[in-house]
């Protein structure tokens, strides 16, 4: 990793995008730490993708967790077929799983 100040960064821009472009990333040191990193749009892509897959994972886990404390419920293929009907009204499955957690219409 290099290390710059914005007045060096001004006169060798060329040689330091170059350097980021390679793999190696560029810090631009500025007043009250206020710094900022200069990477390639590879290395840039490729952090984001981690932070998504991140995210995503700890969604999951949560999803995993609501499953174990028993705060999902479960439908066959025919009551989600029922669900699409304009006329449907909630089954006492429905209504027994949304007393038990609180959950107010």
């Amino acid at each position: 990793m290099i290390a710059t100040k914005p007045i060096d960064l001004r006169a060798r821009l060329k040689d330091y995008l170059d350097s980021a472009f390679s793999g190696e990333p560029v810090i631009v040191s500025r007043k009250n730490n206020q710094n900022v990193v200069i990477v390639s749009e590879r290395e840039y892509n490729e952090l984001m993708k981690a932070k998504r897959n991140a995210e995503y994972l700890a969604m999951i886990d949560e999803s995993r967790a609501q499953f174990e404390r028993g705060e999902t419920i479960s439908f066959s293929m025919e009551e989600l077929r029922a669900m699409e009907s304009d006329d449907w009204q909630p089954t006492q499955k429905i209504l027994d799983f949304e007393r038990k957690h609180g959950i107010k219409r």
